[in-house]
């Protein structure tokens, strides 16, 4: 019997961060991808691991991608937003400037115990405050025909 057959893994996509570098050093990353993950880990960004190949799990970091064996993590709950979205800020009135942008950084804060989001403006420049996800509205362009 494979003894990886009783293994129960996962349901995917899911969401977490390596906070500190693995005990077993460079081995868990997949050869063709040391580079990527030695400049994105160890940190609080928070990963989309989005499928399993049966060797490496896949992970996502907007348009970075990465393999990985399998290796402890600290798993967080998603909150609907991802790197790339499109959001609008939403708050109290007249206390926020309200205005859309792109979520460029998901990072996981432990003494806040959530992920505060980075935004970018459409021409580029970066929004200086972080904001929680009870301030930003995803948008979504939602295309529907109507039945006659």
């Amino acid at each position: 019997m494979n003894p990886s057959a009783s293994i129960a893994w996962p349901p995917l996509p899911d969401y977490g961060c390596f906070l500190r570098w693995p005990e077993d050093g460079y081995a868990f990353i997949h050869p063709d991808d040391q580079t990527v993950v030695r400049r994105c880990l160890p940190s609080g960004r928070v990963l989309q691991r989005y499928r399993f190949d049966g060797t490496f799990y896949h992970y996502r970091y907007g348009r970075i991608t990465f393999r990985l064996r399998p290796a402890m993590w600290l798993k967080i709950a998603h909150e609907g937003i991802d790197v790339g979205d499109r959001i609008e800020t939403i708050g109290p009135a007249l206390q926020r400037d309200h205005f859309v942008a792109r979520v460029w950084g998901m990072h996981y804060v432990p003494r806040k115990g959530r992920i505060l989001y980075r935004l970018r403006m459409g021409g580029g420049e970066q929004v200086p405050r972080l904001y929680s996800a009870y301030e930003l509205r995803v948008i979504t362009e939602k295309n529907r025909v109507r039945q006659d």
